[in-house]
């Protein structure tokens, strides 16, 4: 077929594209001439004949259609004339395309990531027919890239089409998509790579690396296609909403990092290569940046052992340094990387990121800056003037909080990776190297730590009143960091992070800032000065929770009177002193001063706050306490009830004081003899501590050694012992050898040794115990009686009567003075003397001392109670020894019966009833069977009922939460 000479702009459209497709080489239509363009067939083969418009030809030589293409005047624009392109020119510029997106290798050091690599093969194996999108995201240096390019290496054959494109600003975007359409003769310009990848239906992969810069909108360079394959690197997590699937790409897990840190030192890995590797990784926080700096410089300096005091003494050289030889493609160092970052930010981002690094890196919340903001205070000095400034760019026009503004920064920050967000724990944090870098290279460090300082003092005086203990636990860290940075805030700011410390269980830290306070407060203010007065009352609790009873009395007692002078009886601050020395007489053991002034204190809270203010419910409870302390264990339960529904109703179910209230009701049930349910509170409440103040607050302490106690009750002695170590080690780690809680935890595994037959540890501890609180509470405290109580009965087990009668002899005489005759306690000293006159053939004092201790029991505790049961039973064997069988098998008889229907067939005092049973059947009628011995021990070793004899008072302003101490009589 031949075209006539007329063919047009057709025909140079045609050779154009035609031009392009078999070379690159470009025409233009300023260079034709008038065209002529012949066509003719493929040579023919047997049995087809060959036809102008190409086709046929079959079985031929296989030659296609033939373009026959002449002209009058041709010449080729890159060919011939002053204006073309040489042919090496277009060469050049194709080889340059070519490299411009070629895909590298990934590092030969490189390792793991084995589980983000799984998740993409599977991902780009699934579901054929769909563009698939992946994006790996996280931190400048995490290793995202490194994490594609080794996905590519292992994926070869799965993509006919690799393309890498530089993704960090649109002219390496517009230059990267321009090369793909280049190198494919498809164009020169990107929105023609666009095309091309487009209109491609193949399994090509394009690689968009560093797409860091928010402002670039990816969606305008995602090829409008279902088809083709893309993975995305970048530091922004919020392009997800590309992707069909993502992965945060973070820290390494410790071996790979280990390895990969020995692999570019050049070191072999040995036992004492990876044991000094592992040190240094952890410090490096397992970021393969970081480790692969580390690695280049142990490479250099040939010394492993000495990087990590190096490293220590000059981190922020040791992360800005580059290495000058490196086989890695990544340009930047650790520091650089983040500093490019942080100079995209704008101000006020740029500022809200300092801040935060003068925070601890992790548990950074929104609410910090909030609650900060709705302090009103005149500001005295530049930083505090700089803190208002700052968090009044966050209000709205009515002076509010604006937290879609708090979120526009933190979203800037975020989309860099330099600070992170849980969406589960609601919780900002920042790499812990991010967060060295942040103070490392900060202008003025100072001023940003005292500008936090004060943000931090700011919210904690503006915290939801009667929810403090959670955010404390989240607050601790930052005060923590504020305290140590020596640079301090105003004096009343630091008294708001002492009572951050209080709340949260620190109070060796809060009482060395309330110290440190009213020291200052002596020096500038009046003796009568309010803010000197509440730091003394402030003192005097942290004083309480040391255990340090006598001061926290002297300070009580000195706030009351100040505060009677200047405020009058009824005023809020003066009922709050009322209740502060009540529970430190509580504390000293004088039940009787605390309950006076407790009774007080609730009558005028009612009268008031009103019955259902939180202040009238604490001082309910602590009025419960004292019931407790003083054997009356009815009032304490009818106060206890009160308490745990007013704070459901009112604080909820999980506040941490209806924890608390549900504990004591619990302990008071314990001393009614009510175990079952005890247990299932005392667990409860464990659990509940546990998840919300976490493992090693003292309040779940205290709820692990009450469950412990009730495991003792219960007669599952192991578990209580399992419980009871650890409660003794938690408690001397965190608060000492001699601190009060301490002791009572000696005291309790003591006990539990006792029940297990382990007398001599169970005397070597109560030595112990008697010691201590001679020395820290003094001869008569009631807590220093208990313990004369418990060594008595251990000697007693041990065959050591005389001790045993000296101690208890003692111990009724002051319990009878200072509780007075009808106490339980009081009567449980007369049941463990009793016992032991017995065993020291003074049967007669055993029997009048055995009648008066069961006639009281029943009186006050009622006839089911364990410890009623155990008079009965102890009474028994009096009756045994007398040789009045028919008293002690009535007794033995119905003490058996009670103990199976309250505490079970199984239980140790049950079965303990059932030998006492025996031995008197046998005693009337003797058998001819061998009787062992021990049997009998076991009978005299259970026959004293143990109840919780005292508790381990844990009261303060806000509500009492107590810690129950066990005994074994």
């Amino acid at each position: 077929m031949e075209p006539s000479g007329g063919a047009g702009m057709s025909q140079i459209t045609s050779m154009l594209a035609l031009s392009e497709q078999l070379g690159g080489t470009m025409l233009s239509p300023d260079h034709f001439a008038p065209v002529q363009m012949r066509i003719t067939g493929g040579q023919g083969g047997s049995g087809g004949q060959g036809h102008s418009d190409g086709t046929g030809g079959r079985g031929g030589d296989g030659l296609g259609p033939t373009f026959n293409i002449t002209a009058q005047a041709f010449n080729l624009h890159a060919v011939t004339g002053s204006e073309a392109v040489s042919q090496e020119s277009q060469q050049g510029r194709l080889r340059e395309a070519q490299i411009g997106i070629k895909c590298p290798l990934p590092s030969r050091k490189f390792q793991g990531r084995r589980d983000i690599l799984d998740k993409m093969h599977d991902f780009f194996l699934s579901g054929p027919g769909n563009q698939k999108i992946y994006l790996l995201h996280g931190l400048g240096g995490a290793g995202k890239t490194q994490i594609a390019l080794k996905f590519i290496k292992d994926s070869l054959s799965r993509f006919l089409e690799i393309f890498f494109v530089d993704t960090s600003t649109i002219t390496t975007l517009t230059t990267g998509f321009k090369n793909i359409a280049i190198i494919k003769h498809f164009g020169d310009s990107h929105q023609d790579g666009l095309l091309w990848l487009a209109s491609n239906v193949a399994e090509w992969l394009l690689v968009l690396d560093n797409a860091d810069d928010p402002s670039i909108n990816l969606h305008d360079w995602i090829p409008e296609c279902d088809h083709g394959n893309i993975i995305i690197t970048s530091r922004n997590p919020g392009l997800s909403l590309h992707a069909g699937s993502h992965s945060l790409v973070s820290d390494m897990e410790e071996t790979d990092a280990v390895a990969l840190l020995l692999k570019t030192a050049g070191q072999k890995a040995t036992v004492y290569t990876e044991q000094i590797a592992a040190e240094i990784v952890k410090v490096l926080y397992y970021l393969p940046l970081a480790i692969v700096q580390a690695g280049a410089f142990i490479l250099k300096s040939q010394n492993l052992g000495s990087y990590l005091d190096l490293y220590k003494e000059n981190q922020t050289r040791l992360l800005r340094e580059k290495p000058t030889q490196s086989n890695e493609h990544y340009v930047w160092t650790v520091y650089t990387t983040w500093e490019i970052s942080f100079k995209q930010l704008r101000p006020r981002a740029a500022m809200l990121l300092q801040l935060c690094s003068c925070l601890h890196y992790n548990g950074i919340t929104e609410e910090i800056f909030c609650y900060a903001s709705r302090c009103k205070f005149k500001p005295s000095g530049p930083s505090e003037k700089e803190a208002v400034k700052f968090l009044s760019s966050f209000l709205g026009p009515t002076g509010e909080w604006d937290s879609l503004e708090f979120t526009f920064s933190m979203n800037e920050i975020q989309a860099y990776s330099l600070i992170n967000f849980d969406e589960e724990t609601k919780l900002f944090s920042i790499h812990p190297l991010v967060h060295a870098w942040g103070r490392a290279t900060m202008d003025n460090p100072e001023d940003c730590m005292l500008i936090i300082s004060n943000i931090l003092g700011m919210a904690i005086s503006k915290r939801p009143r009667w929810d403090h203990t959670l955010p404390s636990l989240v607050l601790v860290p930052h005060v923590e960091l504020a305290e140590q940075s020596a640079i301090h805030s105003s004096l009343v700011f630091r008294e708001h992070y002492a009572l951050v410390f209080e709340e949260a269980g620190k109070y060796k830290q809060s009482a060395r800032i309330l110290e440190a306070v009213l020291g200052e407060y002596k020096q500038i203010l009046s003796e009568d000065h309010p803010k000197k007065i509440n730091a003394m009352n402030d003192l005097g609790i942290t004083y309480q929770w040391l255990g340090h009873y006598q001061n926290a009395k002297d300070l009580a007692v000195s706030v009351l009177e100040k505060r009677k002078q200047i405020m009058g009886e009824d005023h809020i601050y003066t009922i709050s002193a009322m209740n502060n020395l009540g529970i430190t007489y509580q504390y000293l053991g004088d039940y009787q001063n605390a309950k006076d002034l407790q009774v007080s204190v609730l009558e005028k809270c009612k009268q008031i706050m009103g019955e259902d203010h939180t202040n009238t419910i604490w001082a309910m409870g602590n009025l419960g306490t004292t019931y407790q302390c003083l054997g009356d264990y009815q009032n304490a339960k009818d106060l206890g009830i009160s308490v745990l529904e007013k704070c459901k109703q009112i604080l909820g179910e999980d506040h941490p004081d209806t924890i608390s209230a549900m504990s004591n009701l619990g302990i008071t049930y314990q001393h009614l003899g009510d175990y079952q349910n005890v247990k299932d509170l005392d667990v409860s409440v464990l659990e509940k501590h546990k998840q919300i103040l976490g493992e090693d607050h003292p309040d779940t302490i205290s709820a692990m050694s009450n469950l412990g106690t009730t495991y003792q009750h219960l007669g599952d002695y192991q578990n209580a012992k399992d419980l009871q170590v650890s409660v003794l080690e938690k408690r001397k780690q965190i608060l000492g050898e001699d601190h009060p809680d301490t002791i009572s935890a000696m005291s309790n595994l003591g006990s539990t040794y006792y029940q297990l037959g382990d007398y001599q540890n169970a005397k070597d501890l109560q030595v112990s115990v008697l010691e201590k609180r001679k020395q820290i509470l003094g001869e008569d405290h009631p807590d220093t009686i208990s313990a004369m109580s418990n060594l008595g009965s251990t000697y007693y087990q041990l065959g050591d009567y005389q001790n045993a009668k000296d101690l208890q002899v003692s111990v009724l005489e002051k319990r009878k003075q200072i509780l007075g005759e009808d106490h339980p306690n009081t009567v449980s000293a007369m049941n463990s003397l009793g016992n032991t006159y017995r065993h020291l053939g003074d049967y007669q004092n055993a029997k009048d001392l055995g009648i008066s201790v069961l006639e009281k029991c029943k009186q006050i505790l009622g006839e089911d109670h364990p410890d009623t049961i155990s008079a009965m039973s102890n009474l028994g064997i009096t009756y045994q020894h007398l040789g009045d069988y028919e008293n002690a098998v009535n007794l033995a008889v119905s003490a058996l019966e009670k103990h199976k229907q309250i505490l079970g067939e199984d239980h140790p005092d049950t079965l303990g009833a059932m030998e006492n049973l025996r031995a008197i059947y046998q005693d009337i009628q003797p058998l001819t069977v061998n009787y062992q011995a021990p049997k009998k021990r076991k009978r005299e070793q259970v026959q004293e009922g143990g109840h919780h004899e005292e508790v381990g008072k844990r009261s303060c302003k806000r509500s009492c939460k107590e810690g129950a101490e066990q005994r074994q009589e």
